[in-house]
């Protein structure tokens, strides 16, 4: 398992949070995603031979939120 951190910037509605949680919790290969109110961050745990963190990048793009940067360790 690998983890990712996805900067966007500070949202400020709850079903914006519920909209990307609910995608990352559908998709095949993610353990865990969590979005982190005020700092406008996304933290995912994922399976790499699933998902690339490329893809869920572009998954939270999809959805219209942009992403500025993601930190994968």
């Amino acid at each position: 398992m690998r983890k990712a951190v996805y900067q966007m910037e500070p949202l400020d509605c709850p079903s914006c949070i519920k909209k990307i949680e609910n995608a990352l919790g559908r998709q095949a290969g993610i353990k865990d995603g969590k979005v982190l109110f005020h700092s406008g961050k996304v933290r995912v745990e994922f399976d790499e031979a699933q998902i690339s963190d490329q893809q869920i990048e572009e998954l939270i793009v999809k959805l219209g939120y942009p992403v500025f940067s993601r930190k994968v360790a």
